[in-house]
């Protein structure tokens, strides 16, 4: 009977390749964490800051640095990070180096409340507390802020925000009661009834054109209330 020494070469081969592996896990394991860096996402980082970071993972973990990197687990890591108010997500992962990497991306403020409480509406509706380290440029939500209210300045908030002169002109929401909102802008005393929230999109359109005629007119300092309620019609009242 032949011996295949095919197969005993294959086999052998197998040996070593599982044993390099093996040692080369269980060096990897043994490896220490050498640094620890804190990435922003689009460099955004006015609500929290790297320090506050390297705090939390202290104040959880004790001094990572130096850490054997079997004793971190990575998604156990994201979630302290992401419990923090100011944190809309976070992603952590060790490199080849042994360096710690944590991603972080911050939740976005698009209105202020200003009421018995006061607090932030992120982008996506949720209530999100004010920082000590920045204080968004973005409009106050003033009046009877209820549920519904609040729910409807959210949508009022979100269509701002998607449009480059209402986000740079709008500065407040006023809720004179459910279904009936009032923004005012930059220029002193001009206000504009908004109404309910339906057919924003026209509403909106509307005002953009007269504020053009009024601008280009001169004549936008003529007038104090601008009322947007009516069907497909832009109500003044001057001074």
């Amino acid at each position: 009977m032949k011996f295949n020494w095919n197969y005993l070469k294959l086999i052998g081969l197998i040996i070593c390749i599982t044993s390099l592996y093996a040692f080369s896990s269980h060096r990897n394991q043994e490896r220490k964490i050498d640094g620890i860096s804190v990435q922003f996402v689009g460099d955004n980082n006015l609500y929290i800051t790297n320090s506050m970071v390297n705090k939390l993972l202290i104040q959880n973990y004790g001094v990572l640095k130096n850490m054997p990197k079997e004793k971190l687990v990575l998604n156990t890591i994201e979630k302290v990070i992401e419990a923090n108010d100011m944190v809309k997500s976070a992603q952590v992962y060790l490199t080849v180096d042994g360096e710690l990497i944590s991603k972080i991306s911050q939740r976005q403020p698009i209105g202020r409340i200003e009421g018995d409480q006061k607090y932030y509406l992120d982008e996506e509706g949720k209530k999100m507390p004010l920082s000590n380290n920045y204080s968004a440029r973005v409009p106050i939500i003033t009046g009877k802020i209820t549920g519904k209210g609040l729910e409807d300045a959210y949508v009022i908030l979100d269509f701002i925000n998607e449009d480059d002169f209402l986000r740079k002109n709008v500065i407040g929401i006023h809720i004179e009661d459910e279904g009936s909102y009032q923004l005012k802008f930059r220029m002193e005393n001009f206000v504009v009834n908004l109404g309910n929230i339906s057919d924003l999109k026209q509403k909106f359109n509307n005002f953009k054109a007269f504020y053009t005629k009024a601008a280009k007119d001169k004549t936008l300092e003529n007038y104090n209330i601008v009322s947007l309620e009516f069907n497909n019609q832009v109500v003044c009242t001057k001074i």
